[in-house]
């Protein structure tokens, strides 16, 4: 009975301590957009945004005005070959279909239509 209860624990043991897969990819991090007119397509009232995407595929949304978060979300990306989705569940707010670009500038977020979406931080 000793021998098959440790075995038993041995091979919980095992097969619970698998390796997690590290995410590398170059999205992870702040990303920032300041908006140039008084409203954003999600036709919030704020000047500057700010997408903080993590390695669990998720992140957080903060939409400011005059340096004060008036609107905070929880969003959830994919990436798709070099399309990157960016999903807000439980919003109104449509999904963000995004690919990322090298420029003079720095690394940004542009939309598939060709609109700045945000730029590294």
């Amino acid at each position: 009975m000793k021998y098959l209860l440790s075995c038993l624990i041995l091979l919980v043991v095992t097969t619970s301590c698998s390796k997690i897969e590290e995410n590398n990819d170059p999205i992870i991090g702040i990303w920032q957009h300041t908006v140039k007119t008084a409203t954003n397509t999600n036709k919030m009232v704020v000047d500057n945004e700010e997408w903080i995407f993590n390695d669990v595929y998720l992140g957080r949304f903060h939409g400011y005005k005059n340096g004060q978060v008036v609107y905070l979300t929880d969003f959830n990306w994919s990436v798709n070959g070099t399309i990157y989705t960016v999903s807000y569940p439980g919003t109104d707010f449509p999904d963000d279909f995004v690919e990322m670009k090298e420029t003079d500038e720095g690394v940004m977020l542009i939309r598939t239509e060709g609109k700045v979406f945000a730029e590294k931080q």
